[in-house]
């Protein structure tokens, strides 16, 4: 087991073991996953909220929220997971108890004292690490907003309102996760397949590792790519940024769109595109390292239909006069080819669309992938909730038979009794504090600061209404199967209808109705690993709270500051050629924003747009599902009919833009090799070094981008000034319109 569980006497059955504070139990989970992965057993004496949690909690959470931010504007972003912090922390951590004091301090003006150096590092200490790291590995959504407002909107936003905002709709959820944890964590058929990866992480690390002669340990890896990928960032960050996005038929065919458009990794097809540079493999996708081959053969295989099959069918048929627009694109344009003139619009004493200049201006059109990627946004919707009825709807419904007889204690499976043995719960009265403090002071936010937000005190209640309704059945699918689904389209649809015209209150509406909803899941999710790690639940609680807050002021600070000191940031126009500050994500929320929140669905996807028959999607995916599952059920010798996941096959492709085609074929074939080849053919060094391997590729292009901004581009030093300093694919006509109607500078006329 490790370090601290090498006594461990064997597991007896129904048996209650206190020698040096152990108890172990008869393993009696309904879950045979759980059962061969979580451990039994408890010892209530060690430590888990530690002098040493915290010093290395909160400063992964600052780091993270921090670099996170940063690279979120950067045109090949980077996610850190807490992954990364998971394995750097245990050295540092072990460091930590071999060289800190052993001896007490007491608070001032209180009887409160704590131990410098408890003992040995624990693994429940490093649990709590690695939660506090998580909080700031997420991003915080309501920076989108004033993002899209100071950049792309160019108006000011009060700073209070958008930093009680990015507060109160961080904590909202956590209301909602008081009032469904009965069902979600305390009930042993909710188990939350994704937390037994972190468990199966946890307790590799803290396994002892004897190392073989000429073989190294885990951490010896892990510095040794870590060093590798710190040095070779240098190269794509800053000497050579063009091959993060290598585009070889552009290099042939300079004069030919078609050519370019099949050929471009950044704005086409990307036939025969490649990256030598990690950040293009993981940067939109998150590492593809930490995602099971099945996942990644159906992601694939949604991005070849919708890339390869649908853009080039739709494009070449001038479907929705296709031809006029670039074949990819984020942004919106008019009936003239033209990048629509968005002020023209708004009515800029009231910040709301102006409907006659927009009658009198022109409808909205998008590119041909951007209208179909909500056409399959719609179906993923309708089949996510089909599919999971018809693959785990008997499930669900024995889960809500067993949870009526929960109070009887009959269902209370090992550890959960463990945790009720051993640790005081958290009250329910401090959830609902919680929740009733934040639902006033979202309400105060929105009326507030001369109204700025546009969301009436009803428009935060409804959006309560529909994140307490949505909570618990999301979370029920999430938690049985692994599957996420969002209420981004809905939230936006809805208040779009009720309130067109308004595009701050679509999004500050989808902000507290979806995002909410979200981050219940992810502090339920915790409380569910905190139980199978047998974390005190205050202490998992208050590290969540705690990290949130310091999550959100960091993310707020880091992107407040980047807004306001670099100049022309997610203006692609505007920026020196090779900045990296082009926003590719916000670009794509200030296109969904026009469409939603300042023109309304009724004038995109009603009768007044061009887009109503997109509407057919929602019946599309609700059906689809149905023949693959009777295919299922009929030939079950056919084992590949049961890994064919609909909603993944929709959806999968459905994240360009803002992911580029290179980022998708990098990542799918560094995924495949990895998780498939490697995994089939040499399973004992994958268990051993993926993980290590990708948190430490994360690190290294991390520390190196940021190293290389505040000694060069803060400097306004981007690169190099020479062919490949510039983060091109060198593909200018593949972002032209073909139609012989539109003319654009720079681009030829099509006969």
């Amino acid at each position: 087991m490790g370090d601290e569980t090498a006594h461990l006497p064997a597991i007896p059955r129904l048996e209650y073991h206190s020698s040096d504070g152990w108890q172990v139990e008869e393993n009696n989970h309904p879950i045979e996953e759980v059962r061969l992965t979580v451990d039994p057993f408890d010892n209530p004496k060690l430590p888990a909220s530690t002098f040493r949690a915290w010093l290395l909690g909160v400063s992964s959470c600052v780091l993270l929220s921090f670099i996170n931010q940063f690279f979120a504007f950067r045109t090949n972003m980077l996610v850190i997971s807490s992954v990364c912090i998971q394995i750097v922390t245990l050295p540092i951590g072990r460091f930590l108890a071999a060289t800190l004091p052993k001896k007490d301090i007491k608070l001032p003006f209180t009887d409160w004292s704590f131990s410098l150096n408890p003992g040995p590092f624990t693994m429940k200490e490093h649990c709590l690490i690695t939660v506090f790291a998580g909080t700031g590995a997420h991003g915080v959504y309501s920076v989108h907003l004033f993002t899209v407002v100071k950049a792309f909107y160019h108006r000011k936003i009060n700073l209070m309102a958008a930093f009680l905002l990015a507060h109160t709709s961080q904590l909202l959820g956590y209301g909602w996760a008081g009032i469904f944890r009965k069902y979600l964590v305390e009930s042993p058929y909710m188990w939350w397949p994704g937390n037994l990866v972190q468990v199966s992480l946890f307790k590799a690390l803290h396994q002892k590792e004897n190392r073989k002669r000429g073989a190294i340990t885990r951490f010896q890896f892990f510095i040794i790519v870590f060093i590798s990928s710190f040095a070779y960032y240098a190269i794509p960050g800053f000497i050579f940024p063009a091959i993060s996005a290598i585009s070889f038929l552009c290099l042939i065919y300079k004069k030919s769109v078609t050519m370019q458009q099949i050929g471009s990794g950044l704005n086409g097809l990307g036939f025969g595109s490649f990256g030598l540079d990690w950040s293009t493999v993981a940067g939109f996708l998150g590492t593809p390292l930490a995602t099971p081959a099945i996942a990644i053969f159906n992601i694939m295989i949604s991005f070849f239909l919708k890339v390869y099959v649908l853009l080039p069918i739709t494009y070449w048929t001038n479907t929705y006069d296709a031809k006029r627009f670039p074949m990819i694109s984020s942004n919106v344009f008019d009936s003239y080819g033209n990048i629509y003139n968005i002020s023209r619009i708004i009515n800029g004493k009231t910040f709301t669309l102006d409907v006659q200049e927009q009658e009198n201006y022109s409808k909205i059109n998008t590119s041909i992938i951007f209208s179909f990627g909500y056409g399959l946004s719609f179906a993923t919707l309708t089949a996510s909730i089909m599919h999971v009825a018809l693959h785990n709807g008997k499930d669900i419904w024995k889960i809500w038979k067993n949870d009526r007889e929960y109070s009887t204690d009959k269902l209370q499976d090992v550890h959960t009794r463990l945790m009720k043995r051993n640790y005081e719960p958290v009250p329910q009265w401090w959830f609902h504090l919680l929740l009733v403090s934040m639902i006033g002071l979202s309400i105060f936010t929105c009326l507030g600061f001369n109204r700025q937000l546009q969301l009436p005190w009803w428009g935060v209640l409804f959006a309560c209404a529909m994140a307490f309704s949505f909570t618990l059945p999301f979370g029920v699918i999430l938690a049985t199967t692994n599957q996420v689904l969002g209420l981004y389209v809905i939230t936006e649809y809805i208040i779009g209808l009720i309130l067109p015209g308004k595009p701050l209150a679509n999004v500050t509406f989808k902000t507290y109705g979806s995002i909410s909803v979200g981050h219940a899941l992810t502090l339920l999710s915790d409380l569910n690993l905190g139980k199978y790690m047998k974390i005190p639940p205050k202490s998992m609680f208050i590290v969540q709270l705690t990290g949130s807050i310091i999550a959100t002021c960091v993310h707020f600070a880091t992107a407040w500051f980047l807004l306001n000191t670099i100049k022309n940031i997610c203006d692609t126009s505007k920026l020196p050629p090779g900045s990296p500050w082009t926003c590719p994500v916000d670009s794509v929320h200030f296109t969904v924003n026009i469409i939603w929140g300042l023109v309304g669905p009724k004038r995109i996807f009603g009768k007044l747009g061009h887009y109503s028959l997109l509407n057919y999607f929602f019946l599309i995916g609700f059906l689809l599902p149905i023949p693959f599952w009777l295919l299922a059920k009929a030939f079950p010798e056919k084992r590949w009919l049961k890994h064919i996941h609909i909603p993944l096959l929709i959806s999968g492709g459905n994240a360009i833009p803002p992911v580029h085609a290179v980022n998708y074929i990098m990542w799918g074939t560094v995924g495949i090799f990895f998780n498939y080849y490697i995994y089939t053919r040499h399973k004992n060094w994958w268990a051993k070094h993926t993980y290590v391997m990708s948190a430490a590729l994360e690190a290294g292009v991390a520390f190196m981008g940021v190293l290389i901004f505040f000694s060069m581009q803060f400097k306004n030093i981007n690169g190099i000034d020479w062919w490949g300093g510039y983060a091109n694919d060198y593909c200018p006509l593949a972002s032209c319109p073909t139609s012989p109607e539109v003319s654009v500078k720079g681009c030829p006329i099509t006969q």
